[in-house]
């Protein structure tokens, strides 16, 4: 079954009671049992439910593994990730990441004695392979990265981790499984923010996992069940709902970025564009290898001062100043006062996210609407 079939139909055959092309909207707490013991496959929703279980199901078929876990965000399914790990132990990491997983890190499992080491996302395989501790026990990595758009070679580190016989997490949300599956290159587990690309619709709060070890699967779904951040029904079916466009949304907010990127890489007033998808980039020749596609993401520095982006945002009509990203809608955010805020200042500017970096979540609209509104906001 190819990619774009799957969205449609993977784990979502027409409810067996009454022939309903849609999967329902399972909203219910508990489930009647005839005897102790006998149930039907549900006991409580918080363990397990029929709208979600297909959320899973088509999850994991995406992404070409074996399991699939939903949750009630891109940080619950994070931290049931890093439920494997104990006191004492390492992660390295790539160091360009989302703003909420440096503050996991730092700010959480450091209370915990777990300690993170960070590799510059673009840096050689040995650096990674030098920053492996005797306690490191997995290797997180985001690819494309947030907000810088560097690329990490998955295949390179998943095999140099696995002679170290440490698990690779990869961060999919930014590409989406449309542009890329990082288990066929190597990886171990999958997770989404799935209220991004997978939903598309900016109406739900969501994650997932995706992974083929049952060992690994289930300790993190026995987390899920303890732990209890799981979706409800009515937004697992909000984003198989989704789901369904993800193919035709990836395509369109790609060829709008391509455009975007391109318009910027020759203002006079962008001093740097970070887009895959350009040759100028550094990681370009290892996008075309690892990914079917270089997404909708395109940040860029602004060739002034944090006074002049303050005044910019302001000028925009149809990209929105919001946090979150991979919706319809095409939305800008400062980085370094939104979603990586939690991150001081000179561990930001140090990686490169400065004051002067605005990120484009490329929408599909008229891409002579998106290119006008950057150039009279730019003007």
């Amino acid at each position: 079954m190819k990619f774009a079939t799957k969205t449609i139909h993977a784990g979502q055959e027409p409810d067996p009671s009454t022939g309903a092309v849609m999967t329902p909207i399972f909203q219910t707490a508990t489930y009647v049992q005839d005897g102790l013991g006998e149930h039907k496959g549900f006991e409580y929703s918080r363990t397990g439910n029929p709208t979600r279980k297909v959320l899973e199901a088509c999850m994991a078929a995406l992404e070409g593994g074996t399991y699939g876990l939903a949750f009630a965000s891109g940080m619950a399914a994070e931290n049931a990730i890093l439920s494997l790990l104990n006191s004492g132990d390492h992660i390295v990491s790539c160091d360009d990441l989302y703003g909420g997983t440096y503050r996991m890190f730092e700010r959480v499992l450091r209370r915990y004695n777990v300690e993170t080491s960070y590799v510059p996302a673009g840096a050689s395989l040995d650096a990674y392979e030098r920053a492996i501790q005797p306690d490191t026990k997995l290797i997180w990595l985001e690819t494309p990265t947030n907000p810088l758009l560097g690329i990490v070679d998955i295949r390179a580190i998943a095999d140099m981790a696995h002679r170290h016989d440490l698990l690779v997490v990869v961060d999919n949300t930014f590409a989406s499984p449309y542009f890329q599956q990082p288990l066929k290159l190597g990886a171990d587990i999958i997770v989404h923010s799935t209220t991004k690309y997978i939903n598309g619709h900016s109406d739900v709060i969501g994650g997932a996992i995706v992974l083929n070890d049952e060992d690994a699967y289930e300790s993190i779904k026995f987390y899920q069940n303890a732990a209890g951040g799981v979706p409800s029904p009515f937004d697992s079916w909000l984003t198989l709902r989704g789901i369904k466009t993800l193919t035709v949304r990836m395509r369109q907010h790609e060829e709008n970025a391509r455009s975007v990127a391109k318009f910027l890489a020759e203002h006079p007033r962008v001093e740097k564009v970070y887009y895959p998808g350009l040759s100028s980039h550094p990681d370009h020749e290892l996008a075309k290898r690892q990914m079917s596609g270089f997404g909708g993401m395109v940040s860029f520095q602004y060739k002034g001062t944090y006074t002049n982006i303050v005044q910019i945002v302001r000028r925009f009509k149809v990209f929105a100043l919001a946090e979150s990203l991979g919706g319809v809608e095409s939305l800008v955010c400062h980085p370094a006062s939104m979603t990586h805020g939690s991150i001081p200042k000179e561990i930001r500017e140090s990686r490169g996210l400065t004051d002067t970096l605005l990120r484009l979540s490329v929408g599909i609209e008229d891409i002579e609407d998106l290119i006008a509104d950057l150039e009279q906001t730019l003007k």
